[in-house]
């Protein structure tokens, strides 16, 4: 008789029910079980009025996509309604924001047209640079808003800093001594998070996803103690 490894367990809280998901075998293997237990198992507590789900992966990471599977399996009882997804890992680009959320200045404003905002080191605002608007920084730009006015960063000649915006619209860039060129030679449309840094003495622009690889041994020699 072939006994068949649990590697989805339900366990009920007084917050509902938390899904612990095996985080070694196949994500394949993972669904099947759980599409099964969902069916066919638990049905006096998989039924009637609506139960929170917290599901806890471990030390897995699912695509998008992987979560949407996820959630149309649990969608298969009705009365089950996912709170959360729960995992250990997290993207580089979250793991570059929260170490900037620890070690950067904050400032949660709109830099309105006339306006300046200086900072020695590296600066994370939350909001907007409207056009007319100036941002300035010893060290590296993010703007989780759009950038729509003036940045420089490395004002004081740092080359390895970079600018950073959710959507990237400048009338101007500057890093350390470099000035960006016309914007319309390099914005593209992108709806994607972008930076800009600099390589052999040129501005580029690239998606922020690829940040840990151009800058991966500035942020490592980073002292921010």
């Amino acid at each position: 008789m072939t006994t068949t490894k649990n590697i989805v367990t339900i366990k009920g809280t007084k917050d509902g029910l938390v899904f612990i998901m095996d985080e070694t075998c196949s994500l394949e293997d993972l669904f099947l079980q759980l599409k099964d237990k969902i069916e066919h198992s638990h049905q006096q507590i998989l039924s009637g009025p609506l139960i929170p789900i917290t599901i806890k992966l471990g030390h897995r990471y699912l695509t998008s996509e992987e979560e949407k599977e996820l959630r149309e399996i649990i969608k298969l009882k009705s009365n089950l309604v996912v709170k959360s997804i729960d995992s250990l890992v997290i993207t580089k680009e979250q793991a570059l924001l929260d170490k900037l959320m620890s070690t950067v200045r904050v400032e949660t404003k709109t830099v309105r047209s006339g306006q300046e905002l200086r900072h020695m080191g590296d600066l994370l605002l939350l909001g907007d640079v409207n056009p007319g608007g100036c941002i300035y920084s010893t060290g590296s730009i993010f703007v989780l808003g759009a950038l729509r006015g003036l940045a420089h960063a490395g004002c004081e000649g740092n080359e390895e800093a970079i600018i950073a915006a959710s959507l990237l619209r400048p009338t101007q860039l500057r890093i350390a001594h470099v000035i960006s060129r016309p914007p319309d030679e390099w914005i593209d449309g992108s709806n994607d998070m972008e930076f800009a840094y600099l390589e052999n003495g040129q501005m580029s622009i690239d998606k922020i996803n690829q940040v840990h690889k151009l800058r991966a041994n500035y942020w490592n020699k980073r002292d921010y103690t």
